[in-house]
């Protein structure tokens, strides 16, 4: 696994939407269940039952999202060490297509959103500077939706919960390969003792690719992967398709005018 931890790809103006995305990510998971407990290490039944219907209220469910329809709720039972303790059920109106949306925003622990948005951190100004902002967001958006969608059909009948911003996120990763393939990005390998290395963007996104659809191919013949990663590898592709009118077209410059030490990722 290579680390980005920033790139020397300079940027004209202030990445806002960025910025924006990111301070969205983690306002909304820090009110939902799941950053109560870091750690994980002090749950109770309740507090498990929060989270699962937090999640099926919220999240994108494959099923629900290609028969646009709300699955029955039915009861959850939380195992014990005294036995299984019921949930209980509450009702809510769900409207599927919105939750894909939602999901974006939403996170399955810290780690999840720290790596989410460490990437977006470092990748993401210099795609929203070549974009330009509205053109971004709408970007990122729409990346989203077909990584989830995309899922959704690879296992139509799954009531998975699906969370996390990784699919939008790809879809920026695709599109910085293919804007700015030669672009230095300061790295660390975690089994070389985190030293730091500056790879050409094609070696590390490349790289990141090759290992999202090996795991997807993995995860496709096993069950139970527990990341999505086929949302990864479609998001990762729209991106880069997206992106491809964009490859030949100047940045305008900024104003105001920002200081010539302004850099990607710092």
């Amino acid at each position: 696994m290579v680390l980005p931890i920033h790139d020397d790809n300079p940027v004209r103006r202030a990445p806002v939407v960025t910025y924006l995305l990111i301070a969205l990510n983690v306002g909304i998971f820090l009110l939902t269940p799941v950053a109560r407990d870091p750690f994980g290490h002090q749950q109770t039944v309740a507090s498990v039952c929060a989270q699962t219907t937090f999640f099926d209220r919220y999240a994108a469910i494959p099923r629900e999202l290609l028969t646009n329809r709300q699955l029955a709720r039915r009861p959850v039972g939380i195992r014990t060490d005294q036995g299984v303790v019921p949930c209980p059920v509450v009702r809510y109106m769900k409207i599927p297509v919105a939750s894909v949306l939602f999901a974006m925003f939403l996170h399955g622990g810290w780690l999840h959103l720290l790596g989410n948005m460490l990437f977006l951190y470092v990748f993401g100004n210099n795609v929203e500077d070549r974009l330009g902002r509205l053109w971004y967001l709408g970007f990122y958006l729409i990346c989203g939706y077909v990584a989830t969608y995309a899922f959704a059909l690879s296992d139509p009948n799954s009531t998975t919960t699906l969370v996390g911003a990784s699919g939008a996120i790809a879809g920026v990763l695709g599109g910085y390969l293919v804007l700015y393939p030669r672009a230095r990005i300061t790295s660390i390998v975690p089994p070389l003792f985190f030293l730091p290395f500056r790879l050409p963007a094609w070696v590390v996104l490349g790289f990141w690719f090759v290992l999202q659809y090996w795991y997807s191919a993995r995860a496709a013949a096993s069950s139970g992967a527990g990341v999505a990663y086929l949302a990864h590898v479609a998001g990762f592709l729209v991106g880069g398709v997206l992106v491809w009118p964009f490859r030949r077209r100047r940045t305008p410059p900024p104003s105001p005018p920002y200081p010539q030490t302004w850099r990607a990722g710092y």
